[in-house]
């Protein structure tokens, strides 16, 4: 369903375009009952990204990073961020871009990877669209040492956890990162799901 005949776009001013771009706009909303408002809103733009969840069924093991993330550190924590691979589409198509991540953050070379979903992360002031993926690895997958570029102030160790210790680590407050969060217990559900869990299922 399509609401852009109940939105009039007034005026938009550039706040910023430094990292990213930052901008002001004044538009008219027009409400259920029938009437317009004005309102105001900040965007940020960063442009989409995607992410993704590398997984060893038969270990049940998964691949995550650790790096610095300064808004996270700014806002109260003070430690390294876990996370699934991620980055920026730069105008690439997701599949193309995540491959490239993969192997620049990870240092796995990925064969398959599926898009699972995609989201809006902080719809609020964030334009960003987030595309999720999973795909299989194996220990010989790795084609390098990973890390992350360096002359964009990326330092990245690789963890390699099952899948049981992951959600276990969003339990204690060790993940709090939300797109990992959503992969992992996308993965405890559909794809390495515990024999509790079947057990569970089957006895329903």
């Amino acid at each position: 369903m399509s609401i852009a005949h109940r939105i009039r776009v007034e005026n938009v001013t550039i706040l910023s375009d430094d990292w990213y771009v930052l901008r002001k706009t004044t538009f008219s909303f027009q409400r259920a009952d029938g009437s317009w408002q004005e309102q105001s809103r900040e965007t940020y733009d960063r442009g989409n990204g995607a992410t993704i969840l590398l997984y060893d069924p038969h270990r049940r093991t998964v691949i995550l990073t650790r790096q610095f993330r300064y808004p996270a550190f700014v806002n109260g924590y003070d430690d390294l961020l876990i996370e699934t691979p991620a980055g920026l589409l730069d105008n690439a198509e997701p599949e193309i871009r995540i491959r490239a991540e993969t192997e620049e953050e990870t240092g796995f070379r990925v064969r398959e990877v599926r898009q699972v979903f995609d989201a809006f992360m902080s719809p609020g002031s964030v334009t960003e669209r987030l595309h999720f993926f999973v795909g299989e690895y194996e220990p010989a997958d790795r084609a390098s040492q990973g890390g992350g570029n360096k002359e964009e102030g990326e330092d990245i160790a690789i963890l390699e956890v099952r899948i049981d210790e992951a959600l276990a680590m969003i339990d204690s407050g060790a993940i709090r990162d939300g797109k990992t969060i959503m992969l992992l217990q996308y993965a405890a559900l559909k794809l390495m799901p515990s024999s509790t869990s079947n057990m569970e299922i089957e006895r329903c």
